[in-house]
């Protein structure tokens, strides 16, 4: 793990988007990066999360919400990026280690209200969002 570079990704809850794009940047890149994820106040991965991950083949059972003092002082990350504005605004600004801080604006799939066709329709739509930009990213730092 010494040649990888540590990527953490933020957010509020560590419910949704960080658990996505953690999943995701291990799946594109886990060769070139010891990824982790986190939330300000985490809350348990949302089920929908789980559901909209498993649907296109990932496996989120070994992934769980972590509060930031797992990591704040304990652990150097080379990329911090958050992935709501939240987090960007919120986040610590001092990260020993960190030599790129990247703010991603997710909207918030979590919060968004529906009927539970919609709400996995939004789930679905934030997920290929964050696994377009997590591509784009891997390609931009190769």
């Amino acid at each position: 793990m010494e040649n990888k570079k540590r990527v953490l990704f933020l957010c509020t809850g560590n419910s949704a988007r960080c658990q996505m794009a953690e999943a995701f940047l291990r799946r594109h890149a886990g060769d070139r990066f010891e990824v982790h994820s986190a939330g300000l106040e985490p809350k348990g991965i949302n089920p929908y999360t789980k559901q909209v991950m498993e649907e296109i083949g990932y496996d989120l059972s070994s992934q769980y919400a972590k509060g930031v003092g797992v990591y704040l002082g304990k652990v150097h990350f080379h990329h911090l990026i958050t992935v709501c504005g939240d987090a960007d605004r919120n986040c610590p600004t001092t990260w020993p280690g960190v030599t790129q801080r990247i703010h991603w604006p997710f909207e918030d799939p979590a919060a968004f209200e529906g009927s539970d066709g919609e709400k996995l329709a939004k789930f679905r739509e934030i997920r290929d969002q964050i696994d377009r930009k997590i591509r784009e990213w891997v390609i931009l730092t190769a």
